[in-house]
């Protein structure tokens, strides 16, 4: 019984040992300092990412991010010659999804800053330790949800807003797939195997809005981690100076 119970004390004290590693403070730099360096190098991250995309053409100046139509409105692009002012209305419409991602982009803010708050010391530490973007995977898995939440009814008001001339992008884009629909549902366009195009597209931009959301998140991340100037005081360059000697 007594060998019996040796062994389970071994197993447990093993099995425990890495989480144990985990929350316990590193040489020099105690568990207060981690979590609190961490937290505030998020909230550095988090304010930097909703600023540079909250900016007028945040979106739609930066390539990486640049929201265009759906891949399923590829066929309109690729017969817009077909449509009367076809180009110039895609034009307009891609310029409008990406103004409605940039309208809602501040609605990430408070959401994140709640799941800052909400960290534990063993979130904190597991972040501050773990994967170059394991703060981005943390804020993607606890704060997704309420950011489609947050962010639908924002970028659906944006899309509906008359921006010139009375148009806004879902009046720009209903006139652009229904122009192209009814073509598609004619005898010549079944002819010609066209597809009607039934994109939601408040949906799509939501989804393409928090794409680039984290994608910049991510950068951020990797700017505290990697580059010390980005650590831009004493704590930070203490916290973070950990990482510079793995």
């Amino acid at each position: 019984m007594k060998f019996f119970f040796k062994i389970i004390t071994t197993v447990f004290l093993t099995a425990s040992c890495d989480t144990l590693q985990q929350v316990m403070p590193t040489r020099g730099v105690s568990n207060v300092e981690n979590v609190a360096g961490l937290k505030e190098a998020l909230s550095v991250g988090v304010g930097n990412a909703v600023v540079n995309l909250g900016k007028q053409n945040g979106y739609f100046a930066n390539q990486a991010l640049k929201i265009l139509l759906p891949p399923e409105a590829s066929i309109i692009v690729d017969n817009i010659k077909l449509i009367p002012g076809g180009q110039s209305l895609v034009e307009d419409v891609v310029v409008r999804l990406n103004r409605a991602a940039e309208d809602a982009v501040s609605e990430a803010a408070p959401i994140f800053g709640s799941a800052i708050k909400n960290m534990t010391i063993l979130d904190a530490t597991n972040i501050l330790f773990g994967s170059k973007d394991a703060a981005t995977d943390y804020f993607r898995k606890n704060t997704y949800n309420q950011l489609v939440a947050a962010y639908a009814p924002k970028i659906n008001t944006s899309l509906g807003k008359n921006i010139v001339a009375g148009i806004s992008a879902a009046n720009s884009w209903s006139t652009l797939t229904g122009v192209y629909n009814s073509m598609a549902n004619s005898v010549i366009g079944k002819a010609a195997n066209l597809t009607p195009v039934n994109e939601d597209l408040g949906a799509y931009v939501t989804g393409k809005a928090l794409d680039g959301l984290f994608l910049t998140l991510g950068d951020e991340e990797a700017k505290i981690r990697e580059n010390p100037l980005a650590r831009v005081n004493d704590l930070l360059k203490k916290v973070f100076g950990q990482l510079d000697k793995k």
